[in-house]
């Protein structure tokens, strides 16, 4: 049996999605959403979508690209993503050549990627010259079979809207994501500063779910929210869930994340995720009270290269 590495082609996007599913259930992943991506990448970004068939099916997958939005120019990204029981056959092996070949064309000079933290998955990335950082838990809470606590009435001049209601003037969202991306802890720190591809990849992009997002407002003003990415059927993925600065402390981000909840559940969503650092354990306790469980862990590696 041959395993092959090629680019990514419109007809895959079914395929694609099977294999993510699969491989990272904890993540939303839609025929949609990859179309999109693939379409509307910013060019700085140096987007490339790779595949791995064998015999003509696809067993894995990878993205690959440039973290453009980062002050810090030169930060490669990409994560290969093999199905379940075809491990073993050389398809991470090719997908990562080939994305670490073309990230440095684009001029990466530092190299991202998760690997699962399970003994096969970290030697693989052991062995290629990868050097293991942070951690990450997913978790899940499920909506259907579990409990939420309950909802409480906002505070005095708080008041929680969807991001729907935000159609016509999302400015405000936005700034309100440059502001809480920017004091994100990671590897690659983030600085939104195009309205535009904010618009196309963030607001418009077709897992983001307006809808379910919810906006806590204090007088009238954006203070804190959960945004929420949904695959239209059963799993609802926390895209970000933040405050901004000057309304910390106050609970607003948990009131605003328990709303979106609710509604996730009333829509007929059974399965929530979420993501944090393993050392974050403030929001590890905010989404043990939510009930959230680990279901998986992630440790990021980098590799410089010469």
């Amino acid at each position: 049996m041959t395993v092959i590495v090629r680019d990514f082609r419109p007809s895959d996007a079914e395929e694609w999605t099977r294999v993510r599913r699969a491989s990272v259930p904890w993540m939303v992943a839609t025929p949609e959403q990859i179309l999109h991506d693939r379409a509307h990448a910013h060019p700085a970004r140096h987007y490339r979508l790779l595949v791995a068939e064998e015999d003509g099916e696809i067993i894995a997958t990878a993205q690959a690209g440039i973290a453009h939005e980062s002050p810090e120019p030169g930060q490669g990204y990409f994560t290969p993503q093999t199905l379940p029981g075809r491990t073993g056959r050389g398809a991470g092996s090719l997908l990562l050549r080939t994305a670490e070949e073309h990230l440095a064309e684009a001029g990466a000079t530092v190299l991202y990627a998760w690997a699962l933290d399970d003994p096969q998955s970290l030697a693989f990335a052991r062995n290629r010259g990868y050097e293991p950082r942070r951690s990450a838990h997913f978790q899940r809470l499920g909506l259907a079979e579990g409990t939420l606590p309950p909802r409480r009435a906002a505070p005095a001049g708080v008041e929680l809207r969807p991001g729907s209601a935000f159609a016509d003037d999302p400015r405000p969202l936005f700034e309100a994501d440059a502001e809480v991306t920017a004091d994100e802890p990671g590897d690659i720190t983030s600085e939104l500063e195009d309205y535009e591809d904010w618009l196309t990849n963030t607001w418009r992009h077709p897992a983001f779910d307006q809808e379910l997002t919810t906006v806590a407002l204090v007088d009238g003003k954006v203070a804190a929210f959960s945004a929420a990415t949904t695959d239209g059927a059963r799993t609802y993925l926390s895209g970000m869930t933040g405050t901004l600065r000057e309304f910390r402390g106050r609970g607003l981000a948990k009131l605003a994340k328990n709303d979106s909840l609710h509604r996730a559940r009333a829509a007929g969503y059974t399965d929530a995720y979420t993501s944090n650092d393993s050392g974050n354990e403030p929001m590890l306790a905010v989404n043990r009270w939510f009930g959230y469980q680990v279901c998986a862990t992630e440790v990021r590696h980098v590799r410089t290269l010469s």
